[in-house]
């Protein structure tokens, strides 16, 4: 399991966490935070894992700013 800050990236995370979930072997988690903004990016997150076939274990506020995700890539995937 691995953390990934991709906080310094603002709202422009959602590629990143896809390459850095596609270098990862199957089954492995992750864990990515990123700022919280406007609240979109929770459900944008959400939507991009979904849509990209992997699961998405876990979602919290981390701080005032921030938002974790945790991710499981899906085998196959």
């Amino acid at each position: 399991m691995q953390r990934y800050d991709l906080r310094h990236l603002g709202d422009k995370f959602y590629n990143r966490m896809l390459e850095i979930i596609d270098t990862t072997k199957a089954g492995e988690v992750s864990i990515f935070m990123f700022e919280i903004g406007d609240f979109s990016p929770i459900q944008k997150s959400a939507d991009v894992i979904q849509t990209s076939g992997h699961e998405l274990m876990n979602s919290l506020k981390f701080n005032e700013a921030d938002w974790t995700i945790v991710v499981k890539k899906k085998t196959g995937v």
